[in-house]
């Protein structure tokens, strides 16, 4: 993966967040990030609550994303001395999603993806 979770901050409260870091050049339109019940390390709950796909958005290394759980406008900022951005995005939700220690955040990497259209 091209992307890593840092860590799920203030979770429970208005500030809830989760830290990305951009490891290697990429589209962040390939990863969405979903809460889930906490089962093993290697193994997650199919119980997919909130599901969050990135807008597609070219970053490369030492980039950050920072992803609020409430509602907000998108921004970004210059970092590093302005030698990376930190990407500012806002799911949008009315209420937090990792409320209980149970929870767990889980990114997920698309390689690819077909919608089909449902026709009656």
């Amino acid at each position: 993966m091209n992307i890593s979770i840092k860590k799920v901050i203030d979770f429970g409260h208005n500030t809830e967040r989760i830290e990305f870091l951009i490891l290697s050049n990429c589209n962040i339109s390939y990863y969405l990030v979903s809460d889930t019940t906490f089962v093993t390390p290697d193994k997650i709950s199919n119980k997919l609550r909130h599901i969050y796909w990135f807008p597609s958005k070219d970053v490369k290394r030492g980039d950050e994303i920072v992803l609020y759980t409430k509602k907000g406008i998108n921004k970004s900022e210059s970092i590093n001395s302005g030698q990376n951005t930190r990407y500012i995005f806002y799911w949008g939700l009315e209420s937090f999603v990792w409320n209980n220690s149970g929870d767990s955040a889980v990114l997920f990497e698309l390689n690819t993806w077909k919608t089909t259209k449902i026709i009656n």
